[in-house]
């Protein structure tokens, strides 16, 4: 052991995430980033009532000039016309993936053509770099968008332990509902959904849950339905576009609704991801979105078709919130690692229940050696083109099913056997009970060995405000550092 290095958090720079977005900085896990959660006042919320078309329900024609002053002012647009006997209703909902901050173009479009979407929100997204605040969700709740859940962390729900999953799912609620919002309705972050999970998102409390490339369109998914009921057939996987994004057109998204009503009429599920222009594959222009919701405007004047938030599609109370697991720590003297030696392969290419991590300018590569210590599997980490920052490969940073339980004021004794080419040394994490991952600390330098060396480290008391702790070996030069053996086993409090 030699030397220290334990870099600024200015330096750093990092967020815990494991995602599809080019800036998150773990990857490897069905896991995204992870970030603080706390209380604050009551959001508005709002519902429709059920809809009449009857014609004393319905208004004067509106002139251009009329209608353009009423959309300006919100005013959601309503049917000039009485349809004819027998002609099929549509129901439009206009729904939102990740709470990106580019959604709120999209929202301000909505309010200008008098609709209300549905926002889908990762909790551990909130706040972050490229994600909305908690002040824009209260805005959107205010303005009468519907806000929902979309897992804690962007979570491959089929492909968790169902603990985890269910915290996945639970606990991001729980903090819609501590926010404020009245979650009623979720949406999946991945396509494959089991009845196992479908009973994990019933049990959380929500009414509905939608699926994601179930509706045939004109650019995917031809042998699909064209529609959903409006009572749909399975409320915990309803129907609904893939993502829409740079390649569709207008004439696209107008044909989703147009081959609804065709098909008798019912519920059309459009799924987006972000409105901007930057060239993003999954995002659609705003031009595109702004040309679709001007048509849609102009759709829903002839009473037939109507544009509604999911909640007001399934309808349903309000559940009281309910909280995922709690994990439990491991006894003292046992070793708080699932997995530690890497033997057990998991999704992803990767030892279950661990991932790489990275920040800084270098080009890490994570791959399992079978050149473990005694001859089994390891973790093989090369890194090159380092100019700053390190990359480093530990427990997944989840909510407890692989990141060990730790308790404030508690130290542990960490371990791993290594051998690398540069210094390495531990850096390590702390999650707080909001499910808030942040940097914790480091320890000082390991030599580079040749040959297969025990690195260990007796950490600082925990934090008072952490449950839970991940940490792994890194690299912080262009190099290849082979890992395996780990354990953490709990030292108590000293005396």
């Amino acid at each position: 052991m030699f030397g220290h290095r334990t870099p600024s958090r200015a330096e750093r720079g990092e967020s815990t995430g494991n995602g599809r977005d080019p800036g998150d900085l773990f990857h490897g896990g069905p896991h995204r980033s992870q970030v603080l959660r706390t209380r604050r006042r009551a959001a508005g919320w709002f519902s429709v009532a059920a809809l009449v078309v009857a014609g004393a329900s319905l208004m004067p024609p509106l002139g251009p000039a009329a209608l353009a002053e009423a959309q300006s002012a919100g005013i959601r647009p309503q049917a000039t016309k009485v349809p004819l006997p027998g002609t099929p209703l549509t129901s439009v909902s206009l729904t939102f993936d990740e709470g990106s901050n580019d959604q709120l173009a999209a929202a301000a479009i909505l309010d200008k053509y008098g609709f209300k979407g549905t926002f889908f929100i990762n909790s551990g997204f909130v706040g972050q770099p490229g994600h909305m605040t908690r002040p824009d969700l209260q805005k959107l709740a205010d303005d009468g968008h519907e806000i929902g859940g979309h897992t804690f962390s962007l979570a491959d729900l089929a492909s968790m332990d169902p603990a985890e999953a269910t915290r996945q799912v639970c606990n991001d609620r729980t903090n819609l509902t501590e926010w404020g919002f009245k979650a009623t309705s979720f949406s999946y972050a991945f396509p494959t959904v089991t009845p196992e999970v479908q009973a994990i998102v019933s049990g959380c409390g929500y009414n509905s849950a939608r699926g994601m490339g179930t509706l045939a369109t004109s650019v995917d998914c031809p042998g699909c339905a064209a529609v959903e009921p409006v009572n749909p057939v399975d409320p915990f996987n309803t129907r609904a576009t893939s993502e829409v994004g740079a390649r569709w057109s207008v004439e696209d998204l107008k044909h989703s609704v147009e081959a609804g009503a065709a098909a008798g009429g019912g519920w059309v599920q459009l799924v987006f991801h972000g409105v901007a222009d930057d060239g993003d594959p999954r995002s659609v222009s705003s031009e595109v979105f702004e040309d679709f919701a001007r048509w849609l405007a102009e759709q829903t004047l002839e009473g037939a078709t109507f544009v509604r938030t999911v909640h007001e599609v399934v309808g349903g109370v309000a559940k009281p919130a309910v909280p995922g697991p709690v994990p439990v720590p491991a006894p003292a003297g046992v070793n708080a690692l699932a997995n530690p030696g890497m033997e057990t392969p998991g999704a992803w290419g990767l030892p279950q229940c661990w991932q790489m991590s990275a920040y800084g300018t270098n080009a890490p590569n994570f791959s399992t050696s079978a050149e473990g210590r005694n001859g089994g599997a390891a973790a093989q980490l090369d890194v090159t083109g380092y100019a700053s920052g390190d990359a480093k490969v530990l427990p997944t940073l989840d909510l407890g099913a692989c990141s060990p339980k730790a308790l404030p004021g508690h130290s542990y004794d960490l371990g791993a056997w290594y051998t690398s080419t540069q210094a390495t040394q531990f850096e390590l994490y702390y999650r707080n009970s909001l499910g808030a991952w942040t940097y914790w600390t480091a320890s000082p330098w390991y030599a580079p060995a040749a040959d297969y060396t025990e690195a260990r480290w007796h950490t600082p008391p925990v934090p008072a405000d952490a449950v839970a702790i991940s940490f792994g070996l890194n690299l912080f030069a262009d190099g290849r550092l082979l890992t395996d053996d780990f354990f953490m086993t709990d030292a108590g409090v000293a005396p």
